[in-house]
């Protein structure tokens, strides 16, 4: 038997760009309603398990895979399950649907962290998810930390603000790909081309407040961003792969 959760979003006129796609960031804004509500229904919200376990989410990496771009007021149905509870991390997977037509997948890494020491929690011991998984309807991608080049063309400061930040208090997961994209120029590099596909590696919080380094390098339709803080530890890494319109 398996367990989904599944809930349709109409893509907002605030979510388009430039082409009249939907940005990468609110699409993952999409996937994070999705993945919240399904926590909700299982028990396992982020004050759910802050009540019962002293611990919040954090995301550790994020992958999305689209066949087409989204389009202003198109109907979208989103599906999503976890994998079950292993070592100290749990992936969820999502499916995206329009017209009963599957057009896009993604799969996430979530790890839960004590709020006053951020150690990491175990989830063998999170009894919610239990016989809770997806089944069946499981991928098997497993997600790796993105391989970025070994040298960056070009750099960018960007301070973080208020607007940008979540409920736990830190930049939220979604504004990365704002970072990266911004960084990248892709006003300059979407033209008759849409998203396929990108990858986000969270590797250390980001704060309001504080300014960021984003380091970037374009390889064809292959492109890269990196992002530091002010010590030079790194924050984030991300790939992403643009793709020609048919």
């Amino acid at each position: 038997m398996s367990t989904s959760y599944t809930m349709e979003f109409v893509v907002d006129s605030r979510d388009m760009d430039m082409y009249g796609q939907c940005r990468p960031s609110a699409l993952l804004g999409y996937l994070q309603e999705g993945a919240t509500l399904a926590g909700l229904e299982l028990g396992v919200s982020g004050p759910q398990i802050k009540a019962r376990y002293n611990t919040m989410w954090m995301v550790a990496r994020l992958w999305v895979e689209l066949d087409a771009p989204l389009g202003w007021n198109q109907r979208v149905e989103l599906q999503t399950w976890h994998r079950g509870a292993a070592g100290v991390s749990s992936y969820r997977d999502f499916l995206l649907r329009r017209e009963g037509r599957e057009i896009g997948r993604a799969v996430s890494t979530w790890v839960m962290v004590d709020v006053d020491s951020h150690k990491l929690f175990r989830m063998k011991d999170l009894a919610e998810f239990a016989g809770t998984d997806g089944g069946e309807l499981c991928f098997d991608k497993k997600l790796h930390r993105v391989s970025v080049p070994g040298e960056f063309d070009g750099w960018e400061e960007r301070r973080l603000g208020y607007s940008e930040t979540d409920i736990n208090g830190h930049i939220n997961n979604t504004r990365y790909a704002d970072y990266a994209c911004d960084a990248l120029h892709l006003e300059r590099r979407g033209q008759g081309k849409f998203v396929r596909s990108f990858q986000i590696g969270y590797v250390g919080e980001c704060m309001a407040g504080e300014t960021i380094r984003v380091d970037t390098a374009i390889r064809g339709d292959e492109l890269y961003a990196r992002g530091r803080g002010g010590d030079g530890g790194e924050r984030f890494d991300f790939a992403m792969t643009l793709a020609n319109l048919s």
